[in-house]
This record gives C-alpha cells, structure tokens and sequence, in this order.
C-alpha cells in the first residue's frame, strides 16, 4: 500500500487549504497515540484516562441518556472517554470554520487506526496556527523526533504563523505519596488518580526548540458566585498583539497546568494571564510555597529568525466540555483574527 501524499484526519486523508490573505487556516495535532491511551490496563490507578463508565459514575447523571451509556451506541471503556474529546472541540472548530470558511483538521500522532502521522510538511503546509495539544501520557513515550523540530523551526520562519502549545497538566510528579494525595484533594476531581503526567511529547518540543517554559501541577482555580472562573489577571501593558482583548476570563476546569517560566529573561516570554487560584481548597505544595495564582497564557513574541508567534494555553479552553461563554469566544475569535 503507497503512502498518501497528504497526512490522515479522522478517517480520511485531509484536503489542502489554498492560502487566502486575511484568513487563517488552523489546525489541531493531539500528540497522543490513541491505541496506547484506549488500551492501558484499567487495574492500574495511575497515568491513564477514565473509563467511560468511571465517567458516568463520578459525573452521575449527566452522561446516562443511552447516547452515552449505551453500549451498543458508545464506547464504555477508556476509548469512549477519549471521544468525548472529540465531542468536546466541535463546537471551536465550528466557531472557527463559521469565521474563516476553512475547516479545521484534527490530526493525531497515531490514530484509532494506527496510522502513525508525525509533524512534518504534511500538517504544516497549510496551517498559519498550529495547535499542538499535549494529552499524551508521558509513560506513552510520544518524544519529537529531530525531523519534526526542524520542521516546525522552519514553518516559525514563515511571517504570520502562530504555534499555540497546549501541555496539559502534570499532577503527582512527587515521589512522596503524602505529597500527591495533598495534589488529589486539593483539585478534588475523583476521576483524577494521583499521578496523571501529561506532555511528553509538547516537552520534547520545547526543549527542541529551546522554550524555557515546563508544565507543572493540575491547580484548581478560584470561581465566582455563579461558578466561573475567577477573572484572569492580565499584563494588558504587555497584550501588545491584543491576544486578550475584550477578554476577562476562561472557563473553568478542575485542575490546570501551571506554565513555570524557567528563564529570568523578561523579554522572551510575557505572563499575560495568570489564574487566581482557589484559596479555600486544601492546600498544595504551589499554594504553600506562598502561590496564589499560576501562569494561564503566555506569549513568546517572534524573535531572531522566528517570525511566528509561540502562545501557551491549556487544551481545556478549546474544549465545550467545561463550558463556553462570551468571554471565551472573544478569546477564540483574537485567535482567528491574529495579525
């Protein structure tokens, strides 16, 4: 059987978008390989995603219309919690087709099929704004290869492209048991185990790359009386692109990275957003380092011979599963609309 020419989406091999001034095309890579998460051993506690019937249990009873707990209509082990992924993002890549008439391709580093796509000129081609969604175990072993970080340097030359890295968050990486069940009872989310390390794959990019920024912790952030997230506090002197404009908020999710800064150079990386934290939980080691608030959305402007934009927000943001709302779909539409 040849190779396509073109990478695989879901299904089916994706279609190049012609280039088109003044709209963006963007596409989505999740750096897992779906087989290893679909087929972890549901014995083992930790460093795997829920089953679908854990969901259905611990979220009882949002998920037991027969969409959902039929088995015969959806998967009840840990693929049909993957799905609800997929589920989760149509409602951004509808916003996003609706703004800018392109669709947006999801690809994943080895899919339901087996089909191994890695980021090469294939994906790059024809995208201005790559996602790159860090949902790998890190026990997966999803590294870049130097071909897929030379590629992506390349594509970060090109004037008005846009990485968007999205590490999900990094709970338990202690060895200390005390220490990881002061991180469960402070995020408080049951079908969390005490370690879930995310982002291999987003890592070795970084590194590659050499971005000074790790994801750490899955903190839970402060909420308001009608239970959203408390509003971001923003370095709207440093927005200079205006990736927050009109922006006051995200949506809330139980446990989100903290994007650490591990250069003391101001000027390669802006804190943009940081989230208060809620103060109110059991304490975690952030919190009694004398945290109360942790680095949401960062922006690495174009540097050297980088002309694209690196932002960082988390995968929860793009995800309809946790809500959306004005405020987000602002944010959303900065994104469509970056210059």
């Amino acid at each position: 059987m040849s190779q396509s020419m073109t990478a695989r989406t879901y299904n089916q091999n994706h279609v190049p978008r012609p280039y088109a001034p003044g709209r963006r095309r963007l596409s989505i890579y999740v750096a897992w390989s779906y087989p290893a998460e679909a087929s972890a051993d549901v014995t083992r506690l930790d460093d795997r995603f829920s089953t679908m019937t854990e969901v259905r249990r611990v979220q009882w009873p949002a998920y037991e219309d027969p969409q959902w707990s039929d088995p015969l209509r959806f998967q009840q082990g840990i693929a049909g919690g993957l799905e609800l992924f997929f589920w989760g993002w149509l409602p951004f890549q509808q916003f996003v087709e609706e703004r800018t008439g392109f669709q947006v391709p999801v690809y994943q580093r080895v899919d339901q099929a087996g089909f191994h796509t890695p980021l090469d000129e294939r994906v790059l081609a024809d995208t201005d704004t790559l996602f790159v969604w860090g949902l790998d175990h890190m026990i997966t072993g999803q590294d870049a290869t130097p071909s897929e970080v030379e590629a992506l340097r390349d594509w970060l030359t090109r004037e008005g492209t846009c990485l968007a890295l999205g590490p999900h968050h990094d709970v338990g990486a202690s060895d200390d048991m005390a220490v990881r069940n002061m991180e469960y009872h402070h995020h408080g989310d049951a079908l969390v185990p005490r370690r879930q390390r995310f982002g291999r794959y987003t890592r070795s990019l970084m590194e590659g790359l050499g971005i000074p920024v790790e994801n750490r912790y899955g903190l839970r952030p402060a909420v308001t009386d009608t239970g959203k997230s408390a509003p971001l506090s923003i370095a709207r002197d440093l927005d200079t692109k205006g990736w927050l404009e009109g922006v006051s908020s995200f949506n809330f999710h139980m446990h989100l990275p903290h994007y650490a800064v591990t250069t003391d150079d101001p000027n390669i990386i802006h804190v943009l957003g940081r989230q208060p934290i809620d103060m109110s939980r059991p304490p975690h080691p952030f919190t009694e380092a004398g945290n109360t608030e942790f680095n949401m959305f960062l922006w690495m402007p174009p540097a050297g011979d980088r002309a694209g934009d690196i932002i960082f927000a988390d995968t929860t943001i793009f995800s309809s599963l946790f809500g959306v709302d004005e405020s987000l779909r602002t944010f959303w539409n900065n994104l469509v609309s970056a210059k």
